[in-house]
């Protein structure tokens, strides 16, 4: 059962900003080395979030009583003590309590600078459209390295087939991604099966859900979201074969059920709406061209030029692109 230290909305009084509301969502395991340090980055955004919403997933190394200690008190952050059931879980749990108009996920062992909010904001501000935005992260700790989608900016438009035929990845991990707070709703409305196959790694319903149920999504690098480098993150442990196996037949159930959701199956991904799809991309990435033209080329269709006319107004269509 949960615990909530204060009523759901309390909040400390924040700068007016014009446009929408962020709530922040920190998730916490056994990260009490670095958890305040988390929160404390989410409520020094010179674009304060509506709410901070902590949730301690049922720690046993005193990361709850730190919290408690810390956080009791403070109107701006609202947060939750449950038991383990593990990040999907605690994913749940939060986005229940969200009362604004994007969510922002944050794990506990990561960080932002000051300005992300700001620089986020302002995009969702100038850009009602868009559903889903994710950013690059500066890693550090055990490495200095960047993760990004790509170079520059890139409207993703649309993604459901191109996620659902090839599982493609249109996200990073968790503390930089946001999305509007309907999206995060649809995307952790998963059966409770899930919550222990997604203990870790629960990106991933965030990412794909968005995917596949229909949401328009915006790669924006900010150099904003720092991500800690450390032996106990999910991505360095479990790298087996049998492992990776398990992860992908995982995986693709999970996009499974989404598209059951959405209403779509290998029916629905006939050429002329993978080329549509791809047509929602104003300016794509190189790679991202190719990806639209394997997914026109492993179609059956008959007679069978009319994959190859698709495939070449694909290609020809981001050459033009890349040309510009």
């Amino acid at each position: 059962m949960a615990t909530s230290v204060h009523e759901h909305g309390a909040q400390a009084p924040a700068r007016a900003v014009a446009g929408v509301r962020f709530a922040v969502v920190v998730t916490s395991y056994n990260y009490r080395d670095y958890v305040i340090e988390a929160v404390e980055s989410a409520l020094a955004q010179s674009r304060r979030p509506a709410q901070v919403i902590v949730v301690d997933d049922g720690s046993t190394d005193g990361s709850g009583a730190l919290l408690l200690g810390r956080y009791a008190d403070d109107p701006r952050v609202d947060l939750v003590c449950t038991g383990n059931g593990g990040q999907l879980a605690a994913f749940q749990v939060g986005v229940a309590r969200v009362d604004a108009d994007v969510v922002c996920f944050m794990d506990s062992d990561d960080r932002w600078k000051p300005d992300y909010l700001e620089r986020i904001g302002a995009f969702y501000d100038a850009r009602p459209e868009v559903d889903f935005v994710f950013t690059d992260m500066r890693t550090f700790g055990q490495r200095d390295d960047t993760i990004r989608f790509h170079e520059r900016e890139v409207d993703l438009g649309y993604t459901a087939i191109s996620t659902y035929a090839l599982s493609a990845w249109y996200g990073v991990p968790t503390s930089a991604i946001s999305m509007r707070a309907d999206w995060a709703r649809k995307a952790v409305d998963l059966p409770d099966a899930f919550r222990a196959v997604w203990r870790t790694s629960p990106d991933n319903c965030l990412v794909y859900g968005a995917s596949v149920l229909g949401a328009h999504k915006y790669y924006l690098p900010t150099g904003s979201v720092d991500y800690r480098i450390h032996g106990n993150n999910a991505w360095s442990s479990n790298r087996s074969a049998r492992q990776a196996y398990k992860n992908l037949l995982h995986t693709r159930a999970l996009i499974a059920h989404y598209a059951a959701v959405a209403g779509i199956d290998d029916a629905s991904c006939s050429i002329e709406m993978c080329k549509l799809e791809y047509r929602t991309k104003p300016n794509p990435p190189w790679f991202e061209t190719w990806r639209y033209v394997r997914l026109v080329m492993v179609r059956r269709v008959w007679p069978p030029w009319r994959k190859w006319e698709r495939a070449l107004s694909v290609f020809t269509r981001g050459w033009r692109s890349r040309r510009a």
